[in-house]
């Protein structure tokens, strides 16, 4: 680890260091503590919940939190919160601000009975430190039934740090909605994100294959492939793809026939070689998710943001992977984990990583705040 800048505070029995720096290498990470927060919290007159995606301006010692409300319970909106420590623990999570994800008019986003061809579905979030501007990604919808055929594509929305949307990064044709089996799965596209550390590259993914790279993740090993999309922050410009291999999903569903999945909920850039993937993995009938983490390999994989198809083009080489960390072994409960961001540095000088866990506004679940120290 190489410390670029620092600003301490003692904060409880421990001196935590709020810094700009890059993470080189991960050996393991080390579980430290956990917190929920409550369920259905009020703040500014909004339903705290749906929390999908978190990142940490160390300059203000601050996170930000965007919610996957598709504006149904409030308009969509993310929130800026401290995490404050008391000794080695979580002592709270202090909600800051609150923010509506707003058009370039200013309007709200509509929820789905006001309009559903532009309603938004937020997931990651990430701030730029060099223009503070944030970028968000919405999955968009796929609906197409015999009575309804709904058709948005996904977006990477750059917004101010109030919320307001002044730009959008343009999505390659792939990922483009179909009403044909091609293109994106629905709910299962733009889930993660995150900058390098010059914030020169932006790299987003989908969670699950798109319909011409393959199958779904199964119980039983098979092709999933999933692509991780580069872009060049100041052009705006498609870069690279990179193809991953997701996991078998690890338990059966009960009943059998019912959903099942595994996909990617979030990434994070850890040099310029690797990233930090999570997988997630859920079965109907197990209250309790599959949260995997590893580091992916980029150095000598295919760029294939020309193959058309990943099940028909099948000369490339994958983005290495290696587990760092299956938090069944944790030995409690954990929730639909859907975020990550390096937090504060350590009293010991290493780096910290933070999770968030999607409670899905449902009162069986917990939005989790998971705390781990990162071993070089």
């Amino acid at each position: 680890m190489k410390v670029l800048t620092a600003q301490c505070t003692l904060v409880g029995l421990l001196l935590f260091c709020s810094s700009s720096f890059s993470q080189k290498t991960i050996s393991q990470i080390k579980f430290i503590d956990k917190y929920v927060i409550p369920h259905n919290l009020i703040y500014k007159k909004t339903t705290v919940g749906g929390l999908s995606g978190i990142d940490y301006n160390p300059k203000k010692e601050e996170y930000f939190l965007i919610s996957d409300d598709r504006s149904d319970i409030n308009p969509a909106r993310f929130y800026t919160a401290k995490i404050l420590f008391n000794g080695s623990r979580i002592d709270t999570v202090m909600f800051t601000g609150m923010h509506f994800l707003l058009q370039q008019n200013g309007a709200y986003y509509p929820n789905k009975k006001q309009d559903k061809q532009n309603t938004p579905d937020p997931e990651s979030i990430r701030y730029n430190a060099t223009t503070n501007e944030l970028i968000w990604t919405s999955e968009g919808e796929r609906i197409v039934t015999a009575e309804d055929t709904v058709l948005a594509s996904p977006t990477i929305n750059i917004i101010t740090a109030n919320g307001l949307l002044t730009d959008s990064i343009p999505i390659p044709t792939n990922l483009y909605m179909h009403a044909t089996a091609w293109g994106p799965r629905r709910n299962g596209v733009l889930e993660g994100g995150t900058f390098n550390k010059e914030f020169t590259k932006y790299y987003t993914n989908v969670e699950e294959p798109l319909y011409q790279d393959g199958e779904r993740a199964d119980t039983k090993p098979n092709n999933a492939w999933i692509r991780i999309y580069e872009f060049n922050v100041s052009t705006k410009k498609h870069t690279a793809e990179y193809a991953y291999h997701l996991d078998p999903i690890p338990y059966a569903a009960n009943p059998p026939d019912a959903f099942k999945i595994n996909g990617i909920p979030d990434i994070l850039w850890l040099n310029e070689k690797q990233l930090i993937v999570l997988e997630r993995a859920f079965s109907t009938g197990r209250q309790q998710c599959t949260i995997k983490v590893f580091l992916a390999d980029m150095d000598g994989a295919t760029n294939v943001s020309n193959y058309e198809s990943l099940k028909k083009d099948t000369a490339f080489k994958p983005m290495q992977k290696k587990l760092l960390l299956n938090m069944d072994d944790l030995g409690f409960f954990v929730d639909n984990i859907e975020g990550v961001t390096f937090g504060p540095t350590l009293p010991n000088g290493h780096a910290s990583l933070i999770f968030i866990a999607d409670d899905n506004f449902s009162e069986a679940e917990q939005s989790q705040v998971l705390l781990f120290e990162v071993i070089p």
